[in-house]
């Protein structure tokens, strides 16, 4: 039996074939919200007894078959019909060297919503070459801007590339396309691309170059931990406080807690180029406290002045718990479902699959 959800997309019936990072994610989300995901894999790739599964495979009824044999071809094919979203993520032309490209699947099923990830695109000149996150972010400009003044570029997770300007678009092109589709009637293809995304991701930041806001120098700008009141200190104990007080009332109650609401000698919030001394005397003053004390200082504030936590201590945070942002899930602590809805609301997501089903007994109603 397929998996039954509930949620705001309960009855989107979504055929993903297997990969890795950004169109298992979207499929994730897509599953967190109520589709029904049947994940194609190889024979032989579920988890071995013992061995930990990938989360980002929850929500999932997984299908194996060999592609390129025609009986795994035909029950693909069969699934594919009956579904409203076929998602891969392989080079360009892959899918279509195995039968199973757009083409292929309008033949059988003209409805459906056809989802492409790929980190530089369908075409383009570096379309058919390997790449990474890093490397997609490395042409749009949003590498160079993450790091310190004087030093190299950081790379940011594979949140850029991979989630942000990936998945999370791809969500949101296959989510457009079935309200599209309630007025065609058909479906049609949806190209998302990590270095277009990306881009999108940093529309604000390319808008403040417009205006003359912001410089190509990392370390230096509003946001990039040039501003003394947007930056990271670290603390007596060898942990970190995060600063965000960019608006003056803000920026007025974190004088306040570091005790400098009335110092005469503090040059003015804006002024840029007094921002490295600025920053001086914060950091000076932010290690003469443990992080912890730090925090009960500032809590209740509006000084946008908080830890940073480490992955092991996020459960535990107040605000976290009262949330129940985080859940253990497969013996694994992980995200739980966003966004959150008031009528549709989804279920709590069920572990990765660890044994396939036959193709011909799902979705036979």
């Amino acid at each position: 039996m397929a998996l039954t959800t509930t949620g705001p997309l309960d009855g989107i019936r979504v055929v993903e074939f297997a990969g890795i990072g950004p169109c298992p994610h979207a499929a994730m989300i897509l599953g967190d919200l109520g589709a029904d995901v049947v994940r194609i894999e190889r024979p032989g790739q579920l988890p071995k007894e013992g061995q930990v599964a990938d989360q980002l495979l929850r929500n999932r009824t997984v299908v194996q078959a060999d592609l390129k044999d025609p009986e795994g071809k035909r029950a693909i094919t069969e699934l594919i019909a009956k579904a409203d979203v076929v998602l891969e993520g392989y080079r360009p032309g892959v899918t279509e060297r195995l039968g199973f490209g757009p083409d292929d699947v309008r033949a059988v099923n003209p409805r459906a919503v056809y989802g492409r990830m790929t980190g530089w695109g369908q075409d383009g000149p570096l379309a058919h070459t390997a790449g990474h996150d890093i490397n997609y972010i490395s042409l749009t400009g949003l590498l160079n801007a993450v790091g310190r003044a004087d030093d190299r570029p950081v790379p940011p997770l594979n949140l850029f590339g991979d989630f942000g300007g990936g998945s999370m678009f791809l969500v949101l092109g296959v989510v457009s396309a079935l309200l599209e589709r309630e007025r065609s009637g058909l479906g049609q293809t949806v190209d998302a691309a990590m270095v277009d995304g990306a881009n999108v991701l940093a529309q604000m930041m390319w808008s403040f170059r417009g205006t003359g806001v912001w410089q190509d120098d990392r370390g230096v700008n509003l946001l990039d931990s040039g501003a003394p009141f947007y930056e990271v200190y670290e603390t007596s104990d060898g942990k970190y406080m995060s600063v965000g007080a960019i608006e003056p009332l803000f920026y007025n109650a974190l004088l306040q807690g570091i005790g400098l609401v009335d110092d005469p000698s503090l040059p003015r919030q804006m002024d840029k180029a007094q921002w490295p001394v600025t920053k001086r005397r914060f950091a000076e003053i932010f290690k003469t406290k443990t992080r912890d004390q730090w925090a009960e200082i500032f809590e209740g504030t509006d000084a946008c002045t908080t830890p940073v936590l480490e992955w092991s201590e996020a459960p535990d945070n107040a605000h976290m718990k009262s949330r129940g942002n985080l859940i253990s899930l497969d013996g694994v602590t992980q995200a739980a479902v966003a966004p959150r809805f008031s009528r549709t609301v989804p279920s709590r997501p069920s572990p990765p699959a660890r044994t396939a089903t036959d193709p011909q007994e799902l979705w036979n109603d």
